[in-house]
């Protein structure tokens, strides 16, 4: 029976359309099929580059950290003779695959949690909207935009002794009695100070992922919690962090990958120095296939580095999911 609303007409048309799906479901089979097709079509393009220039490369890689793969091979385009893990082995023994991973962690570790912690703080503040709080979020992004080997030469003068910025500071608040301080000379000081420069590039970005989720978390539940008598830090950590969880999640992973493959800070700050102090996986394989000519040794280091880069993004997310399962 028709309803008051709709017209003779307009439920003669949908019944009769709904009676001819009935009749004929080939045809809703057959749009389906178009819409899988054409769905398809958008995504080839995507496969078919991702296949090209990154499937295939690692694949490649791998096989070739199993070979001995020189310059010859390359010129006289020879295939490497196959070593099975004589690659790997050569390199552990010599101390070079350990002492990188260790050096990456360290630096990964430290860059990331940090990196984190300013731009927690600096979103905080900034989600305040303080005065001048359009301008300061145009003004810190400049850090970012800066390539990355400009950055690394900036701070190579800020780093320069005796007449960069650090120090004179350093000459200045110890009264005079530090004359000659380099911060990447010393084997302490030089990964803190590559650290340095990766927070003033990293920071910015994170800090404007995190200021987005804030502005996403409703105001009326801040506001209840406000009025039940929940203090700052309380809705902080049980209101505010939560509802940003799939943010940070994103914004940490991102900060994770970046700085396992951070290799233009090190190439133009220290290049692996002093004695090795900065050589992390990125610079050993480097050194290894650019510098010593050995492409099947570089290939080790660049398959370890990625299976550790996946690794700790694996431990990072199921820590992560964890912390959230035990929250709710």
């Amino acid at each position: 029976m028709p309803t008051p609303f709709l017209s003779k007409e307009t439920v003669i048309m949908r019944s009769a359309s709904s009676s001819s799906s009935r009749r004929f479901p080939v045809l809703r089979s057959s749009r389906k099929r178009q819409d899988l097709l054409f769905c398809l079509c958008l995504l080839l393009p995507a496969v078919v580059l991702c296949t090209a220039f990154i499937l295939i490369p690692i694949i490649d890689s791998v096989v070739m950290s199993f070979t001995n793969y020189k310059l010859v091979n390359l010129t006289k385009n020879r295939p490497g003779e196959w070593n099975d893990f004589a690659n790997y082995t050569r390199l552990w023994k010599a101390g070079k695959l350990q002492s990188a991973i260790l050096i990456t962690g360290q630096f990964v570790f430290w860059t990331v949690s940090l990196t984190f912690l300013v731009s927690m703080t600096l979103a905080l503040i900034l989600n305040t909207d303080p005065p001048g709080a359009r301008f300061l979020r145009s003004v810190m992004m400049i850090p970012w935009v800066i390539p990355t080997v400009i950055t690394g030469l900036l701070w190579a003068w800020i780093y320069a002794n005796p007449y960069g910025l650090v120090q004179y500071l350093v000459h200045l608040f110890s009264g005079g009695r530090i004359t000659d301080f380099g911060m990447l000379n010393g084997k302490g000081t030089a990964l803190w100070g590559i650290i340095l420069a990766g927070l003033w590039k990293q920071v910015p970005l994170m800090t404007l992922l995190l200021l987005a989720g804030m502005q996403n978390v409703p105001e009326d539940i801040m506001e209840a919690a406000r009025i039940d008598g929940a203090d700052y830090f309380t809705r902080l950590i049980h209101i505010l962090i939560p509802y940003m969880r799939s943010v940070i999640a994103v914004s940490v992973s991102m900060c994770i990958i970046e700085n396992f493959k951070q290799y233009p800070l090190f190439a133009t700050l220290t290049n692996g120095g002093p004695v090795g102090a900065t050589t992390t996986l990125a610079v050993l394989s480097y050194d290894e296939a650019f510098v010593n000519n050995n492409y099947g040794s570089g290939a080790a280091v660049t398959t370890v580095w990625l299976l550790v880069m996946i690794a700790a993004v694996a431990v990072f997310r199921l820590i992560f999911q964890r912390n959230k399962g035990e929250t709710a």
